[in-house]
């Protein structure tokens, strides 16, 4: 099991008539990847098969750029655990 959290900045961020174009070309893969995941304010959490997540924070980033970034950055935060992310941030909300 793999908990992961990309966090994608493009460069440009976006278009002008949408500023978040080329981080939500990366939410999208992610969101269509079938993987249990999470979108944060700073960043989309996700988890599965190493295989299964590592291919997918790859096409995430890849997304970026071809959605029409000229750059962009990944920031990237890996665990292989034996937990889930909801093991993990149960206690931390609300009822």
């Amino acid at each position: 099991m793999l908990i992961a959290e990309i966090q994608v900045a493009p460069s440009p961020p976006g278009t002008p008539g949408d500023p978040h174009a080329y981080v939500e070309a990366a939410i999208a893969v992610i969101q269509g990847s079938g993987l249990r995941h999470e979108v944060g304010a700073l960043g989309t959490t996700l988890e599965g098969d190493a295989d299964a997540v590592w291919a997918t924070l790859r096409a995430a980033h890849e997304a970026m750029v071809a959605a029409g970034a000229t750059g962009g950055l990944s920031h990237l935060k890996v665990a292989t655990v034996n937990r889930t992310m909801d093991s993990l941030t149960a206690k931390f909300r609300p009822a």
